[in-house]
């Protein structure tokens, strides 16, 4: 099985478009972005989003028919790495969480009454959605404990439940609802996925749920996308609604989240980079007890394990990427549980050093290390718990092996009187065993 690792001229070139386009026109715009009305902002935006479209770069994970590229996961993932650089620039970019996959799950799922009604408008920038599947009753890691139900009432489905940690639901113009449409089988083969209005009655969009990353609002400033709490009472919406067929849920999810989570871990390498940068300028630029951060070892510690973490990250993303695109995605569990966990961890770290390094002033707002470490803290819920895809890791390398029947296959005397007997016409075993 042949590897490669080099990438087509081509597309090397709209990777350094990309590099140069957000350092120079997205990453000015973060610290004014919640200074400014959503009218002055959409100004801001719009002109950007109009020249990603011209160099036809504009929502590259879905196929030309639906406007974008059809890019290979490779591709996505090189793609990826440098948007994370800037929290802003995947909505530039038409490929933000949680629209990018809700899209995809139209375009695999939907009909094509679904994808002219909710599928277009959203690439084009018109609506916004959400993913509607924790709840806070029952445990996020366990998605079978599901107890959001949709009954079948003539030709409408009415919902009832509790949900919370709706990424951008209290923006959204839609929602994508996990829910159990037949409690009497296992949920992998009873839960579905229905899209909900958020105008529709009996949708109470609770509240923003203050998080780490975000612990306060502050009245009459833009605010960042939220995760919000919603509970669903006696909604009522068609039939037709339903995205694919009755009991699709599990399959649809993962497939959403496969290349979710790819997508998640490569944007953390791009942000675990930007963390590096400022570690090694800090480390040129500042003295103390007589000699540069960067010729005390302490430091260069930090320099070569975050490069190596970084490193390690990426191959691991591209090996990832690259697997996905040969065999899909629910036959690479094992590589994209490997990412999950390892890119967390990668992120933490480097970003932990980057705020060492700077002391004082890495704690401070003063640079944007203080919040890339507390959004970096959700990485290891988000998608999943790194202890869950742990788990799957594990599962899916023990297929492979078996038990003993009685002692280790590497039991040196077994081996060692297996050996005697193969080669008794060649050797004295006799004088061997004296």
């Amino acid at each position: 099985m042949a590897w490669d690792f080099s990438t087509d001229p081509e597309f090397a070139a709209k990777l350094e478009w990309v590099r140069s386009f957000v350092d120079r026109e997205i990453l000015p715009l973060e610290t004014i972005q919640f200074d400014v009305s959503d009218e002055e902002w959409a100004a801001l935006t719009t002109p950007l989003k109009d020249k990603v479209r011209a160099e036809g770069l504009w929502a590259c994970h879905l196929d030309p028919e639906l406007g974008g590229q059809g890019y290979g996961q490779v591709k996505l993932a090189l793609l990826h790495e440098i948007l994370g650089r800037s929290p802003l620039a995947p909505p530039i970019f038409g490929n933000q969480a949680p629209d990018s996959g809700n899209a995809e799950l139209l375009a695999i799922g939907g009909n094509e009454e679904q994808k002219q009604r909710w599928l277009r408008p959203l690439l084009d920038g018109r609506l916004r959605s959400a993913f509607s599947m924790t709840e806070p009753e029952v445990a996020g890691s366990d998605p079978t404990l599901i107890r959001t139900s949709a009954v079948l009432d003539g030709d409408e489905y009415v919902i009832n439940g509790h949900k919370w940690f709706t990424s951008c639901g209290s923006t959204a113009d839609f929602l994508v609802v996990m829910v159990v449409t037949n409690p009497d089988v296992h949920p992998y083969q009873g839960c579905s996925m229905i899209v909900v209005p958020t105008d529709t009655p009996g949708v109470d969009i609770v509240r923003d749920v203050p998080t780490m990353h975000h612990p306060h609002a502050h009245p009459g400033r833009r605010e960042p996308a939220g995760h919000a709490e919603i509970r669903y009472r006696d909604v009522r919406v068609p039939t037709g609604n339903l995205i694919g067929r009755p009991g699709d849920g599990f399959v649809l999810a993962q497939k959403r989240l496969g290349p979710g989570r790819l997508h998640h871990a490569m944007r953390w390498i791009g942000q675990a980079r930007r963390a590096f940068d400022m570690l090694c300028e800090r480390a040129l630029s500042r003295y103390s007890h007589g000699s540069l951060l960067a010729e005390k070892q302490m430091i260069q510690d930090f320099i070569a394990e975050s490069l190596i973490d970084i490193s390690t990250a990426r191959l691991l993303c591209l090996n990832a990427a690259w697997t996905m695109d040969q065999v899909g995605s629910s036959k690479a569990r094992t590589e994209i549980a490997m990412i999950k966990v390892y890119g967390t961890r990668m992120l933490f770290n480097v970003i932990d050093r980057a705020i060492q390094v700077h002391g004082a002033l890495g704690y401070t707002t003063d640079l944007p290390l203080e919040e890339m470490y507390r959004a970096a803290r959700a990485s290891r819920l988000v998608d999943g718990a790194d202890e869950v895809h742990k788990v799957t890791i594990a599962r899916q390398v023990l297929k492979s092996y078996r038990a003993a029947a009685e002692l280790p296959t590497e039991h040196v005397p077994t081996r060692r009187a297996a050996a005697l007997e193969r080669f008794a016409e060649l050797v004295d075993v006799a004088a061997l065993n004296s």
